[in-house]
């Protein structure tokens, strides 16, 4: 919950190294380079010292990501390390405590510090409202009683501050965003990410060893969206999370390039191969053959986690060396890891290579018209065992010659009910085709309401609370309501503006039928069932609106899926609503 919480990658001195802190009652603060870091990984700490003449609570506050949500009856979990730099006499209480930004105080903990505390040292306590403050524009404060602390001076490092957590996990994940994803019935998770991955150059890249182990271990890192990178959400926690909401992973290592275009040349990608051997060990290997396996035991986790499918870097049309880096990396990686599928990130065939790719990592940002218009994309793949991972795509502006512009070039700032129909559409043809499309994930996942790189996202979120949008709507449309078994019906028009997929849940015996209107007008569509026994009703899962409107923070719930009971049978009408994705369920035998 603490923006810039153990100063990493920050330039001690700065102004901009204090983000998110500020003095309470007179004190001064800076950040500084410790002469005795807490750790190595933190060289940084922030420097304290109490003026004379000052009395009542002296001290600092943290701002939280854009504010801090405090909620009556929850326990947040607080600590920090502190140190005088040098001995004094000094002993007395330092307080704990959340509170609004005009003083109201909402919880508070005390503890002692002594000035012959000249090594590090932990202060853990909790914290448990009893009110829920009436907005997010709170503190985490800690303060120490200006009179008896007058002229002291105190090094700070290594903040932390918990919600309660999805599932308990220290170090764990936001209940109301985890609840979120789970909502949605997702199967498996793509990490670290994409862009988040390879890093701007070959030392800011994403390294999995850096984000394991106690936080006082991780450095963080320089971010690809141009901030800093805490990696407190590292590779454990991402695969602690996957397994709680019964994911699996499909996971990346780094193959030798960066963003800003560096390439490892291929005589010198052998310890690159080697942590990448590594990370994967971390996951799935044997604690007593391999070191990397030991700390993932170590950590809480002897046994191995579930690892199916490895991506080769990301988006790697961008580099023309991937050509050596594939080979390389996947000849090592295959010969260590047989049962592994490992994913190629360049344009499908092209480059040519070897080994041949059984699966590509197919991206795509466009418009909702893009999407609509290429419901077919895949039907013309051969079926030569290749098989595709949609793993990014969303429909992001409606200007086609300006994808990437300001929301004044039609770029996004929300899914809109137009994209999501649009997208939906697209997923008809990724649903007729899951003989060769075996995965796919909108993207990107989350963003923050307004401390965001990028728009729209799929899900919204503040300090306080998730959005979900229209996006997130049909995501979970198409995830909970999966068949087994696609049934062939009389395809869709091409370039028209109605799209549909039907497959059947053997289990229950379910037909399930999806549709996409992208038009601005309801579409009247027949289906004709071929089944000895129809069931006589069915539901209807609807989701529809005006095709610019947006699920907001203002607004988070303007447009939602709404459930209704229709008239079916062997032979049935629909009337699609216009701008509308609905999903059809009856029973069939």
């Amino acid at each position: 919950m603490l923006q810039n919480r153990a100063f990493q990658q920050v330039t001690p001195g700065t102004t901009a190294a204090l983000n998110a802190w500020q003095a309470m009652n007179g004190a001064t603060i800076s950040v500084v380079k410790e002469t005795a870091p807490v750790s190595s990984a933190l060289p940084n700490a922030l420097h304290i010292t109490i003026p004379s003449g000052k009395t009542g609570p002296v001290g600092f506050s943290n701002t939280g990501y854009s504010g801090i949500q405090i909620t009556a009856g929850s326990t947040y979990t607080a600590s920090f390390f502190y140190r005088f730099p040098t001995s004094s006499t000094f002993n007395g209480n330092i307080v704990i405590g959340l509170q609004s930004t005009a003083g109201q105080v909402f919880a508070s903990a005390t503890s002692t510090i002594s000035g012959a505390q000249t090594t590090w040292k932990q202060i853990s306590v909790t914290l448990t409202p009893s009110i829920t403050a009436s907005s997010l524009s709170n503190v985490f404060a800690v303060t120490v009683d200006g009179a008896a602390a007058s002229g002291q001076i105190i090094n700070f490092a290594m903040f932390s501050l918990f919600p309660p957590t999805f599932k308990n996990r220290a170090n764990g994940m936001r209940v109301d965003i985890a609840e979120a994803l789970q909502e949605m019935g997702p199967s498996f998770f793509r990490l670290p990410g994409g862009n988040n991955l390879e890093g701007q150059t070959t030392a800011t890249r994403w390294q999995w060893n850096a984000t394991v182990g106690t936080l006082l271990s991780r450095p963080g890192r320089t971010g690809d969206w141009g901030y800093a990178n805490t990696d407190g959400l590292g590779l454990l926690e991402y695969l602690n999370w996957c397994e709680d909401l019964g994911m699996q992973a499909i996971m990346a290592v780094w193959s030798g390039y960066a963003l800003g275009g560096t390439s490892i040349a291929e005589a010198q990608l052998q310890p690159y191969i080697q942590q990448a051997i590594d990370q994967i060990n971390f996951v799935v290997g044997d604690p007593s053959q391999s070191s990397a396996a030991a700390l993932r035991a170590s950590l809480g986790h002897p046994l191995p986690f579930t690892l199916n499918y490895v991506e080769v870097g990301n988006e790697d049309f961008f580099s023309s060396t991937y050509t050596y880096r594939w080979h390389d990396f996947v000849t090592a990686l295959k010969a260590q890891f047989p049962n592994i599928h490992f994913i190629a990130t360049t344009d499908t065939f092209n480059p040519i290579l070897s080994p041949n790719p059984t699966e590509y990592d197919v991206h795509v940002y466009q418009t909702p018209t893009w999407f609509a218009q290429n419901s077919f994309f895949y039907d013309g793949f051969q079926r030569n065992g290749t098989k595709y991972f949609e793993g990014e795509y969303a429909a992001i502006s409606t200007n086609a010659s300006n994808l990437f512009g300001s929301p004044a070039d039609g770029r996004l700032t929300f899914p809109t009910m137009q994209s999501a129909a649009g997208e939906a559409a697209f997923m008809t043809g990724l649903e007729r085709n899951s003989d060769i499309v075996f995965a796919a994930s909108y993207a990107p996942l989350l963003g923050h309401v307004t401390n965001n790189q990028w728009t729209p996202n799929l899900l919204a979120f503040d300090a306080g609370a998730v959005y979900r949008s229209t996006s997130f709507y049909v995501q979970k449309l198409f995830s909970l309501n999966r068949g087994d078994f696609y049934l062939p019906s009389t395809l869709p028009s091409k370039t028209g503006t109605l799209f549909w997929s039907v497959v059947q849940k053997t289990s229950s015996n379910q037909v399930i039928i999806k549709i996409s209107n992208t038009a601005a007008s309801a579409a009247p569509l027949t289906f004709v069932l071929p089944f000895g026994t129809v069931s006589s009703t069915g539901t209807a899962q609807v989701l529809t609106g005006t095709g610019t409107a947006s699920n907001t923070p203002t607004n988070p719930n303007l447009i939602v899926p709404v459930t209704s009971t229709i008239t079916t049978g062997k032979t049935f009408n629909y009337n699609a609503p216009a701008v509308s994705v609905s999903v059809i369920t009856l029973t069939a035998s």
